[in-house]
């Protein structure tokens, strides 16, 4: 295909990999607002807040260590296993809703996993420097690579973003896990109506789905430097 002047103009399919990635976590996180943001409407008749309910959890799993912190945000909620803190989004904290125990509960299961030295979490708390590195550099090694047709930088790329992949894969069990233990203590323990888990339970699936499609879109941008490293070689 010729433009202007004569010169080629090469239409680099692989942006639609990207792109797919892009509308799959849109889609996402979409659905998790705007699932979180219907059951924050319902009050839950406990009358817990998140933080209150977080800490009967957390004590109940004697975990009477972990602290709970008021974070600014909404969604923001995570635990920080090095500190022994979990923290709540402006969101979860002090709201009585269905959606904030629920993910106050969530975020408590993160809590229990690290006492019991979960495999999976253990495994992404030590992967986490890695994944940090690679998620941030892999492009810019892997570009750079391309342009002045290095193939050492370019498979160091590649390697790089694929650890940052299996972080994310890592995730999801992890996710899916402390989503399935706050479920069962919320059962155990009545901490709220049964009629309500039903509620809970969309929000958490709403939830585990944003780290399907990141992986996902991950996945697809892997794929897509594989294809790009291909013509490379192709054309040498």
């Amino acid at each position: 295909m010729y433009g202007y002047g004569g010169y080629p103009i090469y239409f680099d399919w692989t942006y639609l990999l990207a792109i797919l990635g892009l509308v799959l976590t849109m889609i996402a996180s979409g659905q998790v607002r705007s699932t979180f943001a219907r059951y924050q409407k319902v009050k839950s008749r406990s009358g817990l807040t998140g933080a209150m309910a977080a800490r009967m959890i957390l004590d109940s799993q004697g975990l009477q260590n972990v602290a709970i912190e008021h974070v600014s945000g909404s969604l923001t909620d995570h635990y920080d296993p090095r500190s022994k803190t979990l923290r709540l989004s402006d969101s979860t904290y002090s709201y009585s809703s269905v959606a904030a125990i629920c993910v106050a509960a969530h975020e408590s299961g993160h809590a229990v996993q690290d006492k019991v030295h979960y495999g999976p979490l253990v495994l992404r708390s030590t992967l986490v420097p890695a994944a940090q590195f690679g998620s941030s550099l892999s492009w810019p090694i892997f570009i750079f690579g391309l342009i002045f047709s290095l193939q050492p930088l370019i498979t160091a790329g590649i390697v790089l973003f694929m650890v940052a992949v299996l972080f994310q894969m890592i995730t999801l069990p992890v996710e899916f896990n402390a989503s399935h233990r706050a479920l069962e203590i919320m059962k155990s323990s009545q901490l709220i109506p049964e009629d309500e888990l039903e509620g809970g339970r969309q929000v958490l699936r709403a939830a585990a789905m944003t780290y399907v499609a990141a992986l996902a879109a991950s996945i697809l941008q892997l794929l897509r430097l594989l294809i790009l490293a291909n013509d490379r070689r192709d054309r040498r």
